[in-house]
């Protein structure tokens, strides 16, 4: 099971990025897909997530409205549209992959909100 997460990078307050994290080694499908991240001296935190079938999300209070999470099956790969950023969404971005007891990470991409 590998995920690679990709589209992170430095973006001011107010500006936009779009993650993506590609699934290999397993039936990507069947698995629920969630976007978590660690800030600087914070716990990891659930930012969203979004079902095998791609029709039910949800999302943190603190990024709702900002931030959409999807999904692309066919690609096995999942997206992290993240809008409005703001210095507290500075982060490490890591990608999970959940089916019951089973769960993968990808090894993080850094988003860096500063002016």
């Amino acid at each position: 099971v590998q995920l690679v997460e990709s589209g992170g990078g430095s973006v001011q307050p107010g500006g936009s990025l779009r993650l993506s994290c590609a699934g290999s080694g397993f039936t990507f499908s069947r698995y629920a897909m969630n976007w978590y991240r660690q800030g600087p001296g914070k716990e990891r935190e659930l930012v969203a997530g979004i079902n095998s079938a791609g029709n039910s999300r949800n999302y943190a209070d603190s990024v709702k409205g900002r931030f959409t999470i999807s999904r692309d099956n066919a690609k096995n790969t999942v997206y992290l549209q993240m809008s409005s950023l703001k210095p507290e969404d500075t982060a490490v971005y890591y990608c999970n992959a959940r089916r019951g007891s089973l769960a993968a990470w990808g090894q993080g991409t850094q988003v860096t909100v500063s002016s």
